[in-house]
C-alpha cells in the first residue's frame, strides 16, 4: 500500500481524569492499527465502538494494537480488543501493565524513600497509595513485542518509532519523514505542558530518572526535525511545532525562576516548594504537583543556580 493511500482516523475519548478527553488513533495501512485505546470504563468502550463504526470498522477488526505510553487514558482500554493479536510499545511499558507484586513493592519503597528527600510530613505519606489508585483504569494485558528507537512500525512502512522520554519512562511517537506527520502521545500537547512525571528506576538503587530534563532534552530533538503535523493525545492537531516546543521551553523556564525566586527568601524543601506553588491543588494531586516541583529543581540544580542540602527532615534548597 502506498503512504498516499495510509490514513490517519483520530477517535476521541472520554477519562475519568483531570485533563479531560484522549485521542485514539487508527493507522490504515498493511495493518489496521490503534494507536493508543483510553481508559478500561464502558464510556470509553462505547466511544471507541462508535469512533470505529463511523469509519466502517469494528473491535473485530482491529490488527494490532500500539501505546504510546503506559499511563490509564493511552493503555486501559487493550482488554476491549482480541487477545491474540499484538500488543506493542516501549519496553518500559511492561512493569507497568504487569504490576507483578515485586514492582508494586518497589513502586511503593521508592516512593516512601523519596518522600523523606522531599521532607514531606508523615500524614501526607499516604499519597504513594493515591499515585497507584487511577492504575485501576489499566488494561489487564501485557505487550506481547517491544518498539524501540529508530524500529519501523510493523505493517505500516515508512512510519518510525521515536524514543521521547520525559512524560513517561515508556513514551514512544511515531514519525513518517515521507509528510512530517507525527503521533506524539502526550509528548506535544496544543494548550499545556505535558508534565514529566517521577518514575522509579528501571533497576532498583539506581538513579531516579530526571524526567523533565529528559523531556526538555527530547523537545529540542524534535525542534530540528522537519515536524509539519503532530497528532497528539489530547487537545487539537500541532502545525506551529518549533512554537509550541519553544513555548513549553520559555514557561518551563520561567516557572523555575520563579522557584529560585521563592527560594532567595529561605532554604526549603521540596513539599514546601510545593505547598507554596499548588496551595490548593497538592492534597488532589500530590503526584502531579510533587513531580513538577522536582521537575523544578532538577532544571535548577543542572543550571547549578541552587544548592542542596541534606538535613534530618530531608532535602534543603536554597540560593
Amino acid at each position: 500500500m502506498s503512504y498516499f493511500k495510509q490514513e490517519i482516523i483520530k477517535i476521541t475519548l472520554p477519562t475519568p481524569f483531570a485533563v479531560g478527553d484522549v485521542h485514539a488513533y487508527l493507522l490504515v495501512g498493511d495493518t489496521l492499527t490503534l494507536v493508543d485505546c483510553g481508559t478500561k470504563t464502558e464510556e470509553s468502550r462505547n466511544a471507541l465502538e462508535a469512533g470505529l463504526q463511523a469509519e466502517g470498522y469494528s473491535l473485530s477488526d482491529i490488527e494490532q494494537l500500539l501505546i504510546t505510553h503506559h499511563h490509564p487514558d493511552h493503555a486501559g482500554g487493550s482488554s476491549f480488543l482480541r487477545e491474540e493479536i499484538p500488543y506493542i510499545g516501549h519496553p518500559g511499558n511492561q512493569r507497568w501493565l504487569a504490576l507483578e507484586e515485586a514492582f508494586q513493592q518497589e513502586h511503593d519503597e521508592f516512593f516512601l524513600s523519596l518522600s523523606k528527600t522531599l521532607g514531606v510530613p508523615r500524614e501526607y505519606e499516604g499519597f504513594i497509595k493515591y499515585l497507584r489508585s487511577s492504575l485501576r483504569y489499566s488494561g489487564n494485558r501485557t505487550l506481547t513485542s517491544f518498539l524501540n528507537n529508530g524500529d519501523e512500525v510493523p505493517g505500516h512502512p515508512g512510519w518510525k518509532v521515536i524514543e521521547t522520554l520525559g512524560h513517561a519512562q515508556s513514551h514512544i511517537s511515531l514519525y513518517r519523514e515521507l509528510d512530517g506527520s507525527m503521533v506524539g502521545g502526550d509528548h506535544l500537547l496544543d494548550r499545556i505542558s505535558p508534565n514529566p512525571l517521577i518514575e522509579p528506576p528501571v533497576k532498583p538503587g539506581e538513579e531516579r530518572p530526571k524526567s523533565l530534563l529528559q523531556y526538555n532534552a527530547s523537545i529540542k530533538e524534535l525542534y530540528q526535525m522537519p515536524i509539519s503535523i503532530v497528532y497528539p493525545g489530547h487537545g487539537g492537531n500541532i502545525e506551529d511545532v518549533q512554537g509550541i516546543i519553544t513555548r513549553n521551553l520559555d514557561r518551563q523556564h520561567e516557572r523555575a525562576m520563579n522557584v529560585k525566586a521563592m527560594l532567595e527568601g529561605k532554604p526549603m524543601s521540596a513539599f514546601e516548594v510545593c505547598i507554596q506553588l499548588f496551595p490548593k491543588v497538592f492534597r488532589k494531586e500530590p503526584g502531579l504537583t510533587l513531580s513538577e516541583t522536582v521537575g523544578q529543581l532538577d532544571y535548577l540544580l543542572d543550571l547549578e543556580a541552587i544548592q542542596p542540602e541534606e538535613t534530618k527532615s530531608g532535602m534543603v534548597y536554597s540560593i
